[in-house]
């Protein structure tokens, strides 16, 4: 669930914005290509593809070297697991620092072709997220792997800042930042310091925090320009990448963080988060005809619900307050436009998702008020009676 929450809001700004990317590189086409090469021609494909993958291992490369791109970049890293799930696991901010390092490319590639193979080398990355595959042999000399990837998210010292390519690992070979995998050391995935949340929010931006903590310290512009600059291990007195030594040890097993609820509980937040996804379908297919205002209220309560969802996997005291607010606001909005949906949308799924939110309101609301009551009385009786 935190790893489709998070694949899910890195989604959301395509509804707002063009994609930055290809904007991006369909102006500097046009303004600086230099040569033209034939879209149709099997050398342009092959070009396209390296050179692709080239600036991908510079973007990625510098997602783990610089403080404030680490910043977007460490949502993907978040996850304790590491499964098809953490391929998804995205941030929502990063594609605003990586259109830069493809921009070079827009002197001599087609827009077309780099939109084609910007996507077929992300596409590859999703099958490499998996402890399954275990060795693909001499392949493992030439393309990127699961068991590169494994080392790439673990937080074993020897892991730390290698295996960036994405398709090809020779720029990692070439560059010396490829690392083999140790079949006698169990991969510790995850942060260095973990986050022990599912909290949407706290996911995207715990880092961020972090940096605008350590920069209310600094004594210097040039301290303030390390921290944001320099590697996320980077202080005063150490190497731009900081010290391997501060890198705190694994150690076996591995505990991951867990908060267990009910069977009953995760039913109700996984048939919750199917409505969010049905909503952002909707919004993405209506984009032409819905307002902005109407999109921007669709954008909120997808973040809401997903932050909802989290607070309530990490048992948070104020998960069934909010959850009973965002089951409300749906029925108040569903109130307020249902003349206007049910023109659109089978009377069946609106009645369906109206009870549904109505029940939810009602449930949340009494377990809330609940566990204020008991709370209260708890406080006023003695501790020697409880």
């Amino acid at each position: 669930m935190s790893s489709l929450s998070a694949g899910l809001v890195s989604l959301l700004h395509s509804l707002v914005f063009r994609p930055v990317e290809l904007s991006a590189f369909v102006w500097a086409y046009h303004h600086f290509n230099i040569i033209t090469l034939p879209w149709n021609s099997p050398y342009t494909w092959c070009l396209t593809l390296t050179g692709v993958d080239f600036a991908y291992y510079w973007v990625h490369r510098f997602g783990h070297e610089v403080n404030i791109i680490w910043a977007s970049h460490q949502t993907h890293h978040s996850s304790q697991d590491y499964n098809f799930t953490t391929a998804l696991r995205q941030s929502a901010f990063q594609k605003y620092f990586s259109w830069v390092f493809y921009m070079p490319l827009a002197l001599f590639l087609p827009p077309s072709i780099f939109l084609v193979h910007i996507q077929l080398n992300l596409l590859y990355q999703f099958w490499v997220h998996t402890e399954v595959v275990k060795s693909l042999g001499f392949l493992e000399y030439i393309i990127c792997t699961p068991s590169h990837h494994r080392v790439h998210h673990g937080r074993n010292q020897y892991c730390i800042d290698k295996n960036y390519g994405g398709v090809l690992i020779i720029w990692d070979r070439i560059f010396g930042t490829f690392e083999a995998e140790r079949p006698n050391e169990e991969i510790a995935y995850g942060l260095v310091h973990s986050l022990n949340s599912w909290s949407l929010l706290y996911t995207q931006f715990c880092h961020l925090k972090y940096i605008l903590s350590r920069l209310t310290e600094v004594k210097s512009v040039f301290e303030g320009l390390g921290v944001l600059f320099k590697g996320p291990g980077w202080a005063p007195g150490k190497p731009r990448l900081g010290l391997p030594e501060d890198i705190p040890q694994v150690e076996c097993p591995v505990e991951k963080y867990n908060v267990s609820i009910a069977m009953w509980h995760t039913v109700y937040v996984w048939s919750h988060f199917a409505v969010c996804i049905l909503l952002y379908l909707i919004l993405t297919s209506n984009t032409t005809r819905l307002s902005v205002f109407m999109i921007y209220i669709g954008l909120v309560f997808i973040v809401v619900s997903l932050t909802s969802f989290g607070a309530q996997y990490d048992n948070r005291w104020y998960a069934g307050w909010l959850e009973c607010a965002r089951c409300s606001a749906a029925l108040l909005y569903l109130w307020i436009t249902w003349s206007q949906l049910y023109l659109v949308y089978p009377s069946m799924a609106l009645q369906t998702v109206l009870v549904l939110y109505l029940v939810s309101a009602i449930a949340w609301g009494v377990v809330s008020i609940t566990q204020a009551a008991h709370k209260s009385l708890r406080g006023n009786i003695p501790k020697k009676y409880l």
